[in-house]
């Protein structure tokens, strides 16, 4: 039988530690790399379920009518026309926000449309100039929509 000489031994154990620190490295490296790949299915998860909430309330809002619908409806038929400056004129937007969603039935026009347009918002009513936001109970007088 062959004696291992002290210095060989040494070797052999050093050898040893470090097989066994490599093996540690790659199996502690394999479960990080699992726990990478359940993060990621576990983000795209999330993100797909908040997509999926954003398209659904996003239809659900546009789906459902407007609570003036038939008010706006009934201005335009009659003829009222907004004129504004919707991108930058708060009172514009005001106005617009008053009738929520149902705004896009609305017949509004850029105020640069016509020369004459100082205010806005401004509406057009049989021919009438209104200036400035118009209550409902006002625009309905005038044109004799219903709002409620």
């Amino acid at each position: 039988m062959d004696r291992v000489t002290r210095h060989e031994a040494r070797l052999l154990r050093h050898k040893l530690k470090e097989e066994l620190k490599a093996k540690g490295a790659e199996e502690k490296a394999s479960i990080n790399k699992g726990l990478a790949f359940k993060k990621i299915g576990i983000t795209s998860a999330i993100v797909i379920v908040l997509l999926a909430a954003i398209v659904y309330g996003y239809y659900a809002y546009n789906s459902t009518p407007g609570q003036y619908d038939g008010f706006a409806k009934c201005l335009t038929e009659k003829g009222a026309v907004m004129y504004g400056a919707i991108e930058w004129c708060k009172y514009t937007k005001e106005q617009a926000g008053m009738f929520g969603k149902s705004f896009k039935y609305i017949d509004y026009k850029n105020y640069k449309e016509r020369s004459d347009i100082t205010i806005t918002p401004t509406w057009i009513i049989n021919g009438e100039k209104l200036e400035r936001v118009q209550s409902f109970d006002r625009l309905a007088s005038l044109t004799g929509c219903n709002y409620t």
